[in-house]
């Protein structure tokens, strides 16, 4: 899968290192009080980074908003199977990730 239209530079290394489950690139770009919301709902960040990287990846990317921290695509988890969904990204003045929502789209 291609990240090549996905125009920010720390969305684009978040989508990378998901699909190749780099979990220390991963963590790498959240500030450690990063807040991550599932379909809403909040969710640890660390647990999510256990059990999603290297089981859970964007298939094909569809639509990229919000100059370039929005992002709607397949999605793939061993788990669950193949759905639609979106990833929206939130950095700090340094450009670090300081809120992630994800969701089905």
């Amino acid at each position: 899968m291609s990240t090549l239209s996905v125009s920010h530079p720390v969305v684009q290394a978040a989508l990378d290192a998901l699909y190749t489950g780099d979990k220390n690139t991963w963590r790498s770009l959240f500030v450690p009080s990063a807040q991550l919301f599932d379909d809403g709902a909040p969710r640890d960040l660390a647990t999510f980074t256990v059990e999603a990287l290297g089981h859970e990846r964007f298939t094909k990317i569809h639509r990229v908003t919000n100059e370039g921290l929005d992002v709607y695509g397949d999605f793939h988890s061993d788990q669950w199977g193949d759905f639609p969904v979106y990833f929206k990204f939130h950095l700090n003045e340094d450009q670090n990730i300081d809120r992630l929502e994800i969701g089905q789209a």
